[in-house]
């Protein structure tokens, strides 16, 4: 029987000594870093959560929940009206003589032209929702911002033109977050007002885009803000927290401007 020297004995007691020790250190700080990280995560959310809230109040607040407004866009008149949880989106066109009428309630779409109910193709359909859905959403910003679909995070804070700005990440899950759930969007909140002065997102459908907002003609009907915004376009796959940026140089193309028009607070109407 060979005999192993002792020294041997005690470099290997001491090797797999250090080994378990470096590894158990190795999972205390693996362990640290990730409590860490939930820690700031938790914390992003957090304050994203009372940002929002602060925004949500200082554009309507609860005014919203009870809310039957009607505005036009794009020679389109829209409607909505909020009770609760539950809504209703009207969509009326009027053309060569013919009144179509798209109603979104509580998730269940149909459609009347002259009064009378149409079946329309799954695709026509989901394109139908998407027009009378995306227009509303934006009209009533930052109202569905507190679906529960929706995901929140605190960026940063930043200054565009002199203004200090707490700005927020939002995301969607896929289920409750419509067609367009991979979309991100970037929220620029005034830190004075409380309101919403920019708002930029990207999108992926057609081989993606990214898009930025600024904010004007903005004002209070009987309690809830509605404002335009100026509609600009920037390079594919630019960093949405690089935009700010970009707009101040001028860097980037206007397409066009989002407007409501003609608001009325259907609730006050005789």
């Amino acid at each position: 029987m060979k005999l192993i020297p002792l020294f041997l004995v005690i470099s290997l007691l001491f090797g797999i000594t250090a080994c378990e020790t470096n590894e158990k250190e190795t999972s205390k700080t693996t362990s640290k870093v990730v409590e860490t990280t939930q820690i700031e995560d938790t914390k992003s959310v957090d304050k994203a959560t009372k940002i929002l809230q602060e925004t949500i109040k200082a554009h309507g607040g609860t005014l919203y929940d009870q809310a039957n407004y009607q505005f036009e866009f794009r020679g389109k008149t829209f409607r909505f009206k909020n009770n609760g949880n539950e809504y209703r989106y009207e969509l009326e066109t009027t053309k060569g003589g013919t009144k179509t009428l798209d109603v979104l309630e509580n998730g269940d779409f149909s459609r009347q032209v002259d009064n009378k109910e149409v079946t329309l193709s799954e695709k026509k359909k989901n394109s139908a929702i998407g027009s009378v859905n995306s227009v509303i959403y934006f009209a009533t910003l930052p109202h569905k911002l507190k679906d529960a679909a929706v995901n929140k995070e605190f960026v940063a804070e930043t200054t565009i033109k002199g203004q200090k700005y707490d700005v927020l990440k939002i995301t969607f899950n896929e289920e409750g977050g419509g067609e367009d759930y991979d979309d991100e969007y970037h929220y620029w909140i005034n830190q004075k007002t409380k309101k919403i002065d920019y708002l930029a997102y990207n999108y992926q459908v057609n081989d993606g885009g990214v898009r930025f907002r600024s904010a004007y003609n903005r004002r209070v009907v009987d309690g809830i803000t509605f404002q335009d915004y100026i509609n600009y376009k920037a390079e594919v796959a630019t960093p949405l927290k690089d935009l700010p940026a970009l707009y101040e140089r001028g860097e980037l193309k206007e397409l066009s401007k989002i407007e409501t028009q003609k608001v009325i607070n259907l609730n006050n109407k005789s």
